[in-house]
């Protein structure tokens, strides 16, 4: 319950009083909780989500806006290796909590820009600023998630992508073309880098995220 509480506070748009951390996010990290991480992954899966424990740390402890966040943590994530989920998990689509991503090493595109959404969120930023963008890779010929930063309601957002380590506005990015993006608070189509047209707002019904919010709410694996 008290993990549920901390994963619905993650997902609101802003709190008062929050300054740089969002309250309790450390619960993810303790012992009992990291039990079935090392029964699932090793000794090397536990030693990879205590790098990311002491990867937030640092960055918390260096005072910087949150939107100074956006070029280390985007690095920090794309080190890691893409594998297609039918290799990783033996599943057409899956989408990895953070700590089954760096857990196992990798994961594809959901799980890297998943990861930069709810790590930036724990290092500040609001989660109207975040949206998690389905686009098609055009050079690939093929769907594609990336995580979009808006500054503004009408700026022209930055995308975090594992396919190109850059960080560029949507507009330097040609190999794209977005479909719809959505976060914690609604659903927008997206045919262009724009504020998109919204769908829904709340519960933005995507079935595999709220999948997703149940297994970080329950064990951490």
């Amino acid at each position: 319950m008290r993990v549920t509480v901390w994963l619905l506070l993650l997902l609101l748009p802003s709190l008062p009083g929050w300054g740089q951390e969002v309250p309790q996010w450390r619960d993810f990290f303790l012992p009992e909780r990291l039990v079935p991480i090392e029964r699932r992954f090793g000794e090397q899966g536990l030693t990879q989500v205590h790098e990311l424990k002491a990867f937030i740390e640092a960055r918390l402890a260096m005072k910087l806006p949150p939107h100074e966040h956006l070029a280390a943590v985007n690095d920090h994530f794309n080190r890691y290796h893409f594998v297609p989920d039918a290799t990783h998990w033996n599943r057409d689509d899956y989408w990895a909590t953070p700590f089954e991503f760096v857990a196992s090493g990798g994961g594809d595109c959901e799980d890297f820009s998943l990861a930069k959404f709810f790590t930036l969120r724990v290092l500040g930023l609001s989660s109207e600023h975040l949206r998690l963008m389905y686009a098609k890779a055009l050079d690939l010929n093929q769907a594609h998630m990336v995580l979009i930063y808006l500054e503004t309601d009408s700026a022209m957002p930055l995308v975090l992508d594992n396919l190109n380590p850059k960080i560029l506005p949507g507009d330097q990015r040609p190999d794209l073309l977005p479909v719809y993006a959505f976060n914690g608070e609604g659903l927008w189509r997206a045919r262009a880098f724009d504020q998109g047209v919204r769908l829904k707002q709340g519960n933005n019904g995507i079935l595999l995220w709220q999948d997703l919010l149940q297994r970080l709410a329950g064990d951490s694996s």
